[in-house]
């Protein structure tokens, strides 16, 4: 493509992030239809599916067309495949969404608006209160073993496994309020009500917590955290699996594939009353790394496939005469960063996690503002994403409702960075060399998860921009489990560029990595014994803003603490947020019910998707 060609392309695709539509704040019920945002405009024709009854089964109803059954939708996954299978205990993105397709919640987000819809139930209603949320199920829809979906199952799920803390208990620890769990009680067999302490405007979309079967997972709570664990683990042989969701598992093989199987129990149905998916298959392929990713959709082994803005032009110009169409999803809906261990402690043996020298300069405001200033955001966008993004600098991503378009963007300022280094007395030698005041050469790890090589790029350009400034930076991608257990578990790293999913409906989601003590807070993270020990005062700040901003219940005060988590972070620098990719995803036109959601991606309707002629 010539230059003019893929500028044309950019104005395009710029023209098509900015393009307005509507989504749906996320409010108390009576105050959704008032509350619009503006979004890229993807489709926002998805026929919603309906409630009907049959037969005394309540089914949920797809409004598309109607489809033929049979054949198999093949997707990938970067790295080296899910942990677990465990809906619970699922401590990465890949491990979630395997888990995701086989179990479904109460509830789920409608793919256009955002607005809470039923799922596993019928209906829900909250109180005047807002205090009680009444749940009712489908009557009449099995589980994958042909046994009933009851409240005795939604009680259990609660109580026993998230309000127990089994597995990972994100989910527990975001819905604590005032240091109280809600309750949940059993009305009859169809019926469930939470009720939270006060009004707490995000626990509606917890109810899209997946549901576990009573008879399958209560021996395992039985036995214990410890083999909760390593339950539904990798190992576990698919027959073994008993499910709600759309597919079942098949197959898996290890750092190769996994494999998806219709549900014949499926609650969902055509307007031919005929069972949903059509699809009998969905596959996974592990394939590595993004480059394998392309090779294979290129090979024709995949067919749907999230492109890198390097890609975008390339594919734009093949798309008219290929098999695939190209959709713009619009701005990622996570963020990318860069953050410095700020934590200052030691471990049970008495050594510091991070070398004290370096523990100096990451606690030092104007080391992190230097660091900042000295990124270059836009080069990154052109030539890493080939302009198919924008420069990230708040901590909620360019398309939550709740973005603090307050907070101005900057330009890459080498002399600004240079003071801000001076005023804390670095200096550099005749050599350009960075040393600190007492002497010591400013050097340090950086570290991101290898695969990745979007990241991998943006680590070789940190590394250079900070080379300017006379520090010698040791980029080290690495596997990302082993990244992870660095993040959260040892604590023993230096810098770090990686990325955090996200909801722009909801930035309580966060809750884990801005609290002080939570699982998540990878810039100072604490111990589960040391609680809140050496909390800096704007991280006590970060702190009360999460509480305050999940008690309120209008939009407009949620916004007020939530703009101020973003002014604080964005002044504090414990993430340095980089770039925001827009999402084009390429998928085989043989597909068809295809509706793109920003919220949820190309294939949210999974069960609806079918090949066509």
């Amino acid at each position: 493509m010539t230059r003019r060609g893929f500028r044309v392309l950019f104005v395009i695709l710029l023209a098509a992030l900015l393009c307005k539509g509507c989504l749906v704040k996320d409010v108390p019920e009576s105050e959704i239809s008032k509350k619009t945002i503006e979004n890229n405009s993807i489709n926002i024709d998805y026929p919603a599916p309906k409630n009907v009854t049959l037969n005394g089964i309540d089914y949920l109803q797809s409004q598309a067309p109607i489809g033929k059954f049979g054949g198999e939708l093949i997707a990938s996954t970067i790295g080296e495949g899910p942990k677990t299978f465990n809906p619970f205990n699922c401590k990465d993105n890949i491990s979630s969404l395997m888990a995701g397709i086989m179990y479904d919640g109460l509830l789920s987000s409608d793919p256009i608006t955002g607005q809470p819809i039923p799922k596993l139930a019928k209906s829900f209603s909250i109180s005047e209160n807002g205090k009680d949320y009444t749940i009712k199920l489908r009557h009449g829809i099995k589980w994958t073993d042909g046994k009933p979906i009851t409240a005795d199952d939604v009680i259990f799920t609660w109580n026993d496994i998230i309000f127990a803390g089994l597995g990972d208990t994100s989910t527990r620890d975001s819905i604590i309020i005032d240091d109280k769990l809600p309750t949940v009680k059993k009305i009859n067999d169809y019926t469930v009500v939470f009720s939270t302490p006060k009004p707490f405007a995000p626990f509606i979309r917890m109810l899209s917590t997946p549901i576990a079967p009573k008879h399958i997972f209560m021996p395992a709570t039985k036995k214990g955290p410890e083999y909760f664990d390593s339950f539904l683990s990798t190992n576990t042989q698919p027959k073994d699996f008993v499910t709600s969701g759309a597919f079942k598992l098949k197959e898996y093989v290890p750092a190769q594939r996994v494999v998806f199987e219709r549900n014949p129990n499926y609650y969902e149905i055509n307007t031919k009353e005929q069972k949903l998916p059509y699809l009998d298959k969905v596959i996974y392929l592990i394939v590595g790394d993004l480059n394998n990713e392309v090779l294979k959709f290129e090979a024709k082994e995949l067919d749907v496939i999230s492109l890198q803005g390097s890609k975008v032009a390339r594919y734009k110009s093949l798309e008219p005469h290929s098999d695939f169409k190209l959709y713009n999803l619009g701005p990622n809906t996570g963020t990318m960063y860069l953050s410095m261990n700020l934590n200052n402690r030691k471990n049970d043996k008495g050594q510091y996690y991070v070398d004290p020298i370096k523990q100096k300069w990451f606690q030092d405001l104007n080391f992190r503002k230097a660091v900042d200033y000295a990124i270059d955001r836009k080069s990154m966008v052109f030539n890493i994403a080939n302009g198919i993004g924008a420069p990230l600098f708040t901590a909620e991503s360019l398309n939550s409702i709740y973005l603090n378009k307050k907070l101005k963007p900057y330009d890459k300022d080498i002399n600004k960075s240079k003071e801000l280094l001076k005023k804390s007395g670095f200096y550099t030698d005749k050599k350009g060399r960075l040393f600190d005041k007492a002497g010591h050469r400013v050097e340090f790890n950086l570290y991101t998860n290898a695969g990745n090589s979007e990241r991998e790029a943006i680590g070789v350009m940190v590394k250079q921009d900070l080379e300017d400034l006379g520090m010698k930076v040791n980029f080290k991608p690495i596997e990302f489990n082993s990244l992870v257990n660095k993040l959260v578990s040892t604590f023993d790293w230096d810098m770090v560029i990686m990325g955090l999913t996200g909801s722009p409906l909801e930035p309580n989601g966060g809750k884990n990595v801005w609290l002080s003590d939570g699982r998540l807070h990878m810039f100072n993270q604490r111990t589960p014994k040391e609680g809140k020990i050496g909390i800096l005062s704007w991280e006590k700040e970060l702190d009360e803003m999460f509480i305050k901003g999940a008690l309120a219940t209008k939009f407009e005060d949620r916004k007020k603490y939530y703009d101020k988590y973003q002014e604080i972070a964005y002044n504090e620098k414990p993430f340095i947020y980089i770039y925001s990719p827009v999402i084009i995803v390429a998928i085989r036109d043989k597909f068809k019910n295809i509706y793109p959601s920003s919220l949820n991606g190309i294939t949210h309707n999974i069960e609806e998707i079918y090949i066509g002629d």
